[in-house]
């Protein structure tokens, strides 16, 4: 009687430990991303009790949105007022990019705010508004802060999938407040020519668009979007794919653009546009395609140049001049000396898992250096949502959009990253897992405060610990049945620990990023268990997913009664858990049918019951596979995802239990 008092009280001292521990808001406010340089002190500047502003006089647009913020937070203007707020224009000594690096000051009786530019003050500003919290109170801090790289960026495919002026402008103010400051707008492809053109109206024409049809960008719009970026120090880069990815181009034109008809077409269409728009960049694509005329594209690189603007494409792609901008979009791409480099290797969006994506960003070695410089320029995650969605939101639901950004901001900012590309977060104390751990309770703090309303599919993972068998040799039999799992007594068995929601035993792009298992072998099977402390039987729900399907290829959904095709299963205290009763189960993969309930992300997550007994829960799982060899529509992802979850208003939150360690 005695053992089954103290067994669940030492679980719920665990617990209490654990919360203290982890708790849900830090003492200092969560800074994303985290400053260079930054010393917390005991003063605090208190908002409320009344304050005067100081500034240069270029600067008042920027300080008046200081005044805007502070007094949304209940700060009171006081012209009179020996407490000052300054922002001004100085000297700031920065090792990298001066002219975005900014100083910020808050003691008792100051908020002062100093930088180079006007860009660094806007950056400085980004700082504060997050310094900002309910209290009424700016903590006393001292700041040095400048980016690691100059490019950083988010993309959008607007081309296969429309996304209107208000969607995009709502990203774009997260991208302002977390100090991106590229937007790279794929504008054309095979499905829609979605930008306005005065001389070729009939390329954006409701008959050539597969999708989204007569949803295009006016002229106006753009510049709108241009002017939007550009109030908060965001470059747009525009896209206009070409040669390739130009069906759309075809379907209004009827000739190829490589012909000599589609030439001059084409180089009408960059006239125009260049004489239109004011801007420093133009990305041309050339990337999957067939150069059947090696004329092109050194032409119309050759027009845009001539008109004052700097070429970008991608790489590997065309015959483009070495005067361009790569940007490197396969893992096997290498920045080249002497010519610019704009890092995308690894950073698709739409190839990733919520809970790899974050991992795999944090982890990245932007353009294979730690800083940048004038070969290595930075950085720019894309979301290539090549399928057809059935509403523009489904893209910030299917595709991780807003953590990875986060996440990315904290590398494009801060430099470093590791040498290889990898999934895991490290094992339990060791110097990656806890920089890891660091970033995610700031991540989370973030989501709680600015993501309530947005989708955010993400939550705690770092405190998530299995144990992980060496793998099986099923010969073949994906059914086969082992030890694992046939007995509780795990003795005997000899596994590894492996932390974290998402586990990539074998990553697809093999051999990076890098999985868990460092040799991984075809025909084998896993096991891998966690155990879970509850202090009462109660519901819960339960993330789970065993191939999280890219947006991109046209992947086949999972069949009926079965997780996947790989007769992967999971358990609860040695009850199977069943699969859901999938929307389209066995749909062939199709790229105009979206994905509705594939993704354990973006449908609701299994209920389960946790028990109390003896306070630990017992999840196994089962992760079997064949071959590694498949085609590029369904992928091997020798994967799985299980961790316990509730409702947190448009999102998920972690359960407020605790791993066994």
């Amino acid at each position: 009687m005695k053992k089954e008092v103290i067994k669940p009280l030492a679980g719920m001292l665990l617990l209490l430990l654990w919360s203290i521990r982890y708790p849900n808001a830090q003492a200092q406010p969560a800074l994303i991303p985290q400053p260079q340089q930054i010393e917390w002190t005991k003063e605090s500047f208190q908002i409320h009790a009344g304050y005067s502003i100081r500034l240069d006089p270029e600067l008042n647009q920027l300080a008046e949105q200081a005044k805007a913020f502070l007094q949304e937070k209940g700060g009171t203007f006081s012209p009179k007022s020996t407490r000052q707020i300054t922002v001004k224009l100085g000297k700031v000594e920065a090792p990298l990019y001066p002219e975005e690096a900014y100083r910020l000051l808050v003691d008792s009786e100051r908020i002062e705010l100093v930088a180079n530019t006007p860009h660094g003050i806007f950056n400085g500003l980004q700082t504060l508004r997050q310094l900002v919290r309910e209290s009424e109170a700016v903590p006393g801090c001292r700041i040095t802060d400048y980016p690691a790289f100059a490019w950083r960026g988010l993309m959008h495919d607007v081309g296969r999938n429309f996304q209107s002026l208000p969607f995009l402008k709502k990203q774009i103010e997260f991208m302002a407040l977390y100090k991106l400051n590229i937007f790279h707008l794929h504008l054309t492809e095979d499905v829609a020519w979605r930008l306005e053109s005065k001389r070729h109206p009939e390329l954006t024409r409701p008959e050539t668009m597969t999708r989204d049809a007569g949803q295009y960008y006016t002229q106006l719009e753009l510049q709108e979007l241009i002017d939007f970026c550009r109030a908060r120090y965001i470059t747009l880069v525009p896209e206009l794919d070409m040669p390739g990815h130009s069906a759309a181009f075809r379907r209004a034109t009827g000739v190829e653009m490589q012909s000599v008809e589609g030439m001059k077409i084409v180089k009408g269409v960059l006239e125009e546009f260049c004489q239109t728009f004011d801007l420093k960049y133009l990305h041309l694509g050339g990337d999957e395609v067939k150069i059947t005329n090696t004329a092109f594209l050194p032409e119309m690189a050759a027009l845009v140049e001539k008109h004052g603007k700097k070429v970008i494409g991608w790489y590997p792609g065309g015959n483009l001049p070495k005067t361009a901008i790569r940007q490197l979009w396969m893992g096997s791409a290498r920045p080249t000396k002497g010519i610019p480099s704009v890092d995308s290797r690894y950073l698709y969006l739409n190839h990733h898992d919520p809970f790899e994506s974050v991992v795999e960003i944090f982890n990245h070695k932007t353009c294979s250096v730690s800083t940048g410089d004038a070969d290595h320029l930075g950085g720019i995650i894309c979301v290539w949502n090549d399928r057809r969605v059935a509403s523009q939101e489904a893209i910030l639901r299917q595709n991780p959009v807003y953590p990875a950004l986060l996440a990315w901001s904290e590398r494009a900012w801060r430099g470093g990253g590791q040498v290889r590309e990898t999934t895991r977060i490290g094992t339990s104390g060791s110097e990656e897992f806890g920089n890891f751990q660091e970033f995610e309770h700031r991540l989370l703090d973030h989501k709680k405060l600015y993501f309530q309303d947005k989708p955010f599919p993400y939550v705690r993972q770092s405190n998530i610990r299995w144990r992980i068998t060496e793998p099986y040799d099923n010969g073949g039999d994906l059914a086969r049945t082992f030890t694992p799992e046939l007995t509780d007594d795990w003795s005997e068995i000899r596994t590894s620990e492996v932390v974290g929601a998402t586990v990539y035993l074998r990553h697809w792009w093999f051999p990076e990023p890098t999985g868990w298992l460092e040799k991984p072998v075809a025909n084998s099977t896993v096991y891998a268990r966690a155990r879970v402390w509850s202090d009462a039987e109660r519901d819960a729900g339960l993330w789970v997913g065993f191939n999280n399907l890219s947006r991109s290829p046209a992947t086949d959904s999972p069949p009926p009664g079965a997780w996947d095709n790989r007769m992967s299963k999971v358990w609860l205290n040695g009850t199977l858990i069943e699969p859901p009763r999938w929307a389209r189960a066995g749909q062939k993969g199709h790229a105009e049918i979206p994905l509705v309930d594939e993704g354990y992300e973006y449908r609701a997550p299994i209920r389960v019951r946790l028990q109390r007994g003896w306070g630990w829960n017992r999840i196994l799982v089962k992760a079997p596979v064949g071959g590694f060899r498949s085609d590029w529509q369904n992928p091997v992802k020798w994967m799985f995802t299980a961790v316990l979850v509730e409702e947190d208003g448009e999102n998920m939150k972690a359960m407020e239990v605790k791993y066994e360690e």
